[in-house]
C-alpha cells in the first residue's frame, strides 16, 4: 500500500472527507511521527505496533568494487516492531491465505 492508497482508502471509508482533507489528514499523521522520531521519541499505537529509533554503531566497511576497506559512521535508523494484535492478524489471514491453495502454491 503507497500514501496515494492511504488516502484513497481514508477518503473512500469517510464520505464526509473530501480527497484533499485526506490527504492532508494522512500528511499530518505521517508529519508527526517522522517528528517524534527525529527527535528521540518512541511510538506506540496499541494493536497495531511501535516506532523507535535504533543505533548502528560505527563499523569497518568494504568498497565492493576496489575492495579496500570504508570507515562506516554511526547511524540512527527507525525501527517498527509489530504488536501481538497485528502479528496474530497477519498469521490468520495468511494461513487462511495459504489453506486454498495445494502443494505447489496453485489455487485450489
Amino acid at each position: 500500500m503507497t500514501r496515494s492508497d492511504l488516502v484513497e482508502e481514508l477518503a473512500a471509508r469517510f464520505a464526509q472527507l473530501t480527497h484533499r482533507d485526506a490527504e492532508y489528514a494522512v500528511k499530518t499523521i505521517l508529519d508527526a511521527m517522522s517528528d517524534a522520531l527525529v527527535r528521540g521519541h518512541r511510538i506506540e499505537i496499541r494493536g497495531f505496533g511501535s516506532f523507535s529509533v535504533n543505533r548502528r554503531p560505527p563499523r569497518i566497511g568494504r568498497n565492493p568494487r576496489s575492495g579496500e576497506s570504508v570507515q562506516i559512521p554511526e547511524k540512527r535508523v527507525p525501527h517498527f516492531k509489530p504488536g501481538k494484535a497485528l502479528r496474530e492478524a497477519v498469521d490468520a489471514k495468511t494461513a487462511e491465505l495459504d489453506a486454498g491453495k495445494d502443494a505447489k502454491g496453485h489455487k485450489a
